[in-house]
């Protein structure tokens, strides 16, 4: 009996131990990550005063100027277009699923929801390619008496909004459901119209929840490389319209990071990309997190 006692504490231990050291990774990576892209970094903080590297447009590595302007302003343009186009559609199809669909409905959409989050970055960029680039240099464009290449900051934001309805439509989808449904019977036997319930009572349940799951998309659009960077034409300048190129920083590391590496503090240049991109999605959670508390505390 004593002997099963202490094979029984001996187990629990194990596994607490297993369980703390999960833990202490999972809380670790982000930490490790920081230091290791602030390391490489040091080397282009040494030479360049970070202001001048975010307040900077000019991109000559051969000439030692590494402004980082139009490719955080490219970056931040194409995420919150993209989250403008995807954010509504993915609002009301999440309502009319949990709300006014009936259930086969809402068991067919599911599988169709989880097959295109499934799908690779690199096909959502070839169909931006030949579906989106020839659809704006055809036809939006001409609409607006602009000639354009097809490769701009909209065919971007398009490529990246599909990418993304699946992301925030899964989460929306659980918040939706998650709300209790005697919040509806109870303002509906009040004479409340279906549409004001969703309005008034519904929306502002899962507003803290609405907010978590675009800021969650807004920092997984803003990392999002292959599929931008095969569209949006990958021209370092500002953008001064929606039909002009643009060249994001995911996109700057992926082509280049690897070659010209001879150029003095290349490589220090792009793993200060990788930092901004790295404390930007930091960023992006810890406002939503901050907007959500001060939402759940009014409610």
């Amino acid at each position: 009996m004593i002997l099963r006692k202490i094979s029984r504490r001996l187990k629990d231990m194990q596994t607490t131990i297993i369980m703390v050291v999960a833990l202490c990774f999972v809380l670790s990576t982000p930490l490790l990550i920081a230091m290791g892209l602030g390391y490489k970094s040091m080397a282009l903080f040494r030479e360049v005063p970070i202001l001048n590297l975010i307040f900077n447009s000019v991109w000559e590595p051969a000439s030692g100027n590494f402004g980082f302007l139009a490719y955080i302003i490219s970056s931040v343009l194409i995420t919150l277009l993209a989250i403008l186009i995807a954010g509504p559609v993915c609002l009301f199809t999440a309502i009319y699923l949990t709300q006014y669909a009936r259930r086969a409905v809402m068991r067919f959409m599911q599988p169709v929801i989880d097959i295109l989050a499934g799908i690779p970055s690199v096909v959502y960029g070839v169909w931006g390619i030949l579906v989106i680039v020839p659809l704006v240099s055809e036809r939006l464009a001409p609409y607006f008496n602009v000639q354009s290449t097809g490769y701009t900051l909209i065919t971007g934001a398009v490529v990246l909004s599909v990418m993304i309805i699946p992301f925030i439509l899964n989460i929306l989808l659980e918040i939706f459901r998650t709300l209790p449904i005697e919040l509806s019977e109870a303002t509906l036997s009040l004479g409340a119209t279906k549409w004001e319930v969703i309005k008034h009572v519904l929306m502002r349940k899962a507003k803290p929840g609405i907010i978590s799951a675009f800021g969650l998309g807004i920092s997984r659009a803003f990392g999002e490389t292959m599929a931008v960077l095969m569209v949006a034409g990958n021209v370092a300048k500002m953008p001064h319209g929606i039909f002009d190129p643009v060249y994001p920083l995911p996109a700057l590391i992926a082509n280049n990071y690897g070659e010209m590496m001879s150029i003095p503090l290349y490589d220090s240049a792009l793993m200060v990309a990788a930092l901004f991109l790295f404390l930007s999605v930091i960023t992006f959670n810890a406002v939503s997190r901050i907007a959500i508390y001060r939402l759940e505390k009014k409610l």
